[in-house]
C-alpha cells in the first residue's frame, strides 16, 4: 500500500458498507471477515469491540434498533499511509429520512482490509 492509495481505501470502505448493510447473519459474518482482520476492531461510543464475532454482533444489534433502514456513505473518502476516513449517514430505505449521521476514521492492514475501526457520532436521534 502506498501512501496514498485511494484505491485501497475506497474497497475498504467499499467492504465496510456491505458488511454494515448484509441482510441477514450468514451475509454480516462472510462480510465481516472479508472487511476485517481477524482481530480488527470496532470503536464508537456505543461500543468497543475485537473480532469478527464481537463486530458481527455490532451490526446485528444496529439492524435490531433500526430495521429498514441502511448505511449509506457521505463524501469521498480521504486517506494517507494506512489510515482513511469517511461519512455515513443511518437512511430510512422508505422516506428517505437519516436520523444518525457520523464519521469513521479505519487503519488498514498490509492486505487492505480493517484493522481498527473509530467511529464519531455527529447525529443521533433524540429521545
Amino acid at each position: 500500500m502506498t501512501a496514498h492509495d485511494t484505491a485501497a481505501y475506497e474497497t475498504a470502505v467499499a467492504r465496510y458498507f456491505e458488511a454494515w448493510n448484509a441482510a441477514s447473519a450468514d451475509d454480516v459474518a462472510k462480510a465481516v471477515a472479508a472487511a476485517w482482520t481477524e482481530d480488527g476492531s470496532y470503536t464508537d461510543p456505543l461500543a468497543d469491540v475485537t473480532g469478527h464475532a464481537a463486530i458481527a454482533a455490532v451490526i446485528a444489534g444496529a439492524h435490531e434498533q433500526f430495521p429498514g433502514f441502511e448505511f449509506r456513505q457521505t463524501g469521498a473518502v480521504d486517506g494517507n499511509h494506512h489510515i482513511a476516513r469517511f461519512g455515513w449517514e443511518l437512511v430510512s430505505v422508505a422516506d428517505g429520512s437519516a436520523p444518525v449521521a457520523g464519521f469513521d476514521v479505519i487503519a488498514l492492514a498490509d492486505d487492505g482490509r480493517i484493522r481498527t475501526v473509530h467511529g464519531f457520532l455527529d447525529r443521533v436521534p433524540t429521545a
